[in-house]
């Protein structure tokens, strides 16, 4: 090989492979920094492609779940209402049955009803109260049951069916207007009041059915999201120990490249030895 003070082909060369290492050097910092091995289109564009697709499906199945959890705080906050329903008809046909006692005197037999009236009253409190985030399906308001979300694509629901606790309904058949203020009326009111108590227990084990449906999807919803999550880690996800490894095995190619060129640089030196 020639000697020239115009080209170094030697610095060019050590320069080439050093430039070639430092570019190395930056994209395995880049992986170690952000725990990514494609961090954008420009690391591996069809992987960066799949890989957003399947994140943009993870953030709609958040959605989903907010839904869920939406129904599921709605059925939680029914079911108890429908429960404290249930007990205070309980605690009703005692009162009833007592009133259906002919030989009980006038006195006694308006107390029965002044309780049979108040707890008629906290039967249609609990009902109305049963509302959570504006929605109550239990008071009647709505009559088609609520929709929500069953899927990422939004085209698939879980409906939460009402059932109407209002006094006088199809459920409690009770009026807020009867009484027991004879034996007569409250041996009238007993049937009336057995019909609601095997009503409000079948709605509410039709609430409960629908709970465990609810939870069942949750479940569903949040195991595919984690399945989607652990996919992209497969796909995007740096090996952590190799690119430390390969980032020290770096370091030191890219010092022995800089002393590569430092002496490849020195080498036009030698021709001033020729002229002296």
């Amino acid at each position: 090989m020639s000697i020239s003070v115009n080209n170094n082909a030697a610095a060019l060369i050590a320069l080439q492979n050093l430039n070639a290492t430092s570019d190395q050097l930056t994209a395995t910092q880049a992986k170690v920094s952000t725990g990514l091995k494609v961090g954008s289109a420009k690391d591996n564009a069809s992987t960066f492609a799949i890989a957003q697709k399947q994140r943009a499906e993870i953030s709609a199945l958040g959605a989903v779940s907010d839904s869920l959890n939406r129904a599921n705080s709605i059925a939680d906050v029914a079911s108890s209402a429908g429960q404290t329903v249930s007990d205070l008809l309980n605690t009703l046909k005692q009162k009833v049955v007592a009133a259906a006692d002919p030989s009980i005197d006038t006195t006694s037999r308006a107390a029965l009803n002044s309780e049979y009236k108040s707890i008629l009253k906290e039967i249609a409190q609990a009902v109305s109260s049963a509302s959570y985030d504006g929605a109550n399906i239990l008071d009647g308001s709505l009559t088609n049951g609520i929709k929500f979300l069953a899927n990422a694509d939004a085209n698939s629901f879980i409906t939460l069916s009402t059932q109407n606790f209002s006094l006088g309904g199809a459920i409690i058949t009770l009026t807020n207007t009867s009484s027991i203020n004879t034996a007569t009326n409250a041996n009238t009111v007993l049937t009336t009041l057995a019909t609601s108590i095997s009503n409000v227990n079948l709605a509410l084990a039709n609430i409960g059915a629908q709970q465990n449906q609810l939870s069942s999807h949750a479940t569903f919803v949040k195991k595919l999201s984690d399945s989607l999550t652990t996919g992209v880690s497969n796909l995007v996800d740096a090996d952590l120990a190799a690119e430390s490894a390969k980032l020290q095995a770096l370091q030191v190619k890219q010092q022995l490249g800089t002393q590569a060129l430092s002496i490849a640089n020195q080498s036009p030196q030698s021709i001033l030895s020729l002229f002296k």
